[in-house]
């Protein structure tokens, strides 16, 4: 794997890569084996002509997701409030984590790029914070600050 991820709640997802000759490569995702939790909601972003996009700029209180770039690549900007990191994401069966508390973003889309998204629970606008400010804030105040 590339770089060690050094942001608070999130790590690299591998998953298995198995060659199968002429026919392709599968690679499997299954729940609490390589994913972490039960997996209620699958999507996926694509179709991303704009090259100056970005995405997320959010944060979620207690929803967890793995990312992976299914084709193509992207940078996923970590924040945990204290630290800030940005990863490429660029092989089929590397993913990352996005646990609670995380502020990220999602840019630099190749042509073609897929972004799959597996997602710990079902939408809900009320877990999203969507202000940097108000994202910092609320981690404080769970750390016990403010």
């Amino acid at each position: 794997m590339e770089n060690k991820i050094i942001v608070k709640h999130s790590q690299y997802i591998e998953i298995s890569r198995i060659p199968d000759g002429h026919d392709g490569v599968i690679s499997v995702a299954e729940n609490h084996k390589n994913i972490p939790f039960d997996v209620k909601r699958v999507y996926y972003i694509y179709d991303l002509n704009n090259p100056e996009a970005i995405r997320g700029k959010h944060a979620h209180k207690k929803l967890e997701q793995v990312l992976f770039c299914i084709s193509g690549s992207c940078e996923i900007g970590l924040d945990d409030g204290t630290t800030k990191q940005t990863i490429k994401l660029d092989k089929p069966n590397i993913g990352v984590y996005l646990g609670i508390e995380l502020w990220h973003t999602m840019q630099k889309f190749s042509n073609h790029c897929i972004l799959l998204v597996l997602a710990s629970d079902y939408y809900n606008a009320s877990d999203y914070i969507r202000d940097y400010d108000e994202f910092l804030e609320y981690i404080g105040k769970e750390r016990g600050g403010q």
